[in-house]
């Protein structure tokens, strides 16, 4: 009998940090309101909150209205909320009620510079293992990598702009 075979892939994760010169609280504010991620992100232009949500808390329901690449397709998409710490971690999974496809979220972590009251902000997307997904990333991986990085530097720095600039 031959050995199992280990197919060596690129994690299935990818994360980019960026410091913002303002306190985990304000940023708290930008991160965790999916309704302002359209002045942020690349790829989603609006989101709502639905099923009763009005806020970020665990099992809270969003929709997001994205635009792949930031050129199409154009679709909806449903999140749930997987874990809320306020001014620490927001996280959130994108699929339906019944599979998860991936995951995204924040971690905040405070960053005292010579500015000031910091935070150091990680947004990070984590795929699910299962094959489908796996295929997809042996495939579309390092494009995909390189795209979710970019977007994430994007949504970052313009956040950024807005809680230093005020």
């Amino acid at each position: 009998m031959l050995p199992p075979v280990k197919v060596l892939l690129r994690p299935l994760t990818g994360e980019v940090s960026v410091r913002m010169a303002a306190p985990p609280s304000v940023v708290w504010e930008l991160v965790s309101d999916v309704t302002r991620i359209g002045e942020f992100s690349p790829e989603t232009f609006e989101a709502e909150w639905i099923r009763g949500a009005t806020g970020p808390a665990v099992g809270a329901q969003f929709k997001g209205h994205v635009r792949r690449n930031g050129v199409g397709p154009t679709y909806w998409t449903l999140c749930t909320v997987t874990a809320c710490e306020t001014e620490k971690v927001f996280e959130f999974a994108v699929g339906n009620d019944a599979v998860t496809a991936n995951n995204w979220g924040y971690r905040l972590h405070p960053s005292p510079g010579p500015d000031g009251d910091g935070t150091l902000v990680t947004e990070y997307f984590r795929l699910e293992p299962n094959l489908p997904m796996r295929l997809y990333w042996l495939v579309l991986g390092p494009l995909r990598g390189r795209t979710n990085e970019q977007g994430m530097r994007t949504t970052l720095e313009r956040m950024k702009a807005v809680v230093e600039d005020g």
